[in-house]
């Protein structure tokens, strides 16, 4: 056996592997980006997605609390606002209708 076909059986053997080894790492981060999508990805946006179905829901007379820890009753609502009185004082506050976090009011589906 002479110098030159032992050289090229090892690129061969070489490139065999090589080829193996980057399949394995695209297999591999495949899987870890899949578990990435159902451990993080995907109940943040079913979280989302209760969350707005929540605010489009809001009815004047209920019972919420915002982000920021304020309980209060809606008084009446707009596209992008809402108008609460607060439980402690009955002072009115307008708030953003993303700053609700929580209805507290059950409704009849």
């Amino acid at each position: 056996m002479n110098i030159g076909n032992f050289l090229l059986d090892a690129a061969a053997k070489t490139s065999g592997n090589a080829t193996y080894s980057t399949l394995f790492t695209v297999g591999y981060l495949i899987v870890i980006v899949g578990i990435m999508y159902f451990l993080l990805i995907r109940p943040q946006r079913k979280k989302t997605k209760e969350e707005k179905k929540m605010r489009e829901n809001l009815q004047v007379g209920d019972d919420i609390v915002t982000i920021g820890g304020i309980y209060g009753k809606v008084i009446s609502l707009k596209e992008d606002t809402i108008v609460i009185e607060s439980k402690s004082d009955h002072s009115k506050i307008t708030i953003a209708r993303w700053a609700l976090q929580q209805n507290l009011t059950v409704h009849d589906d």
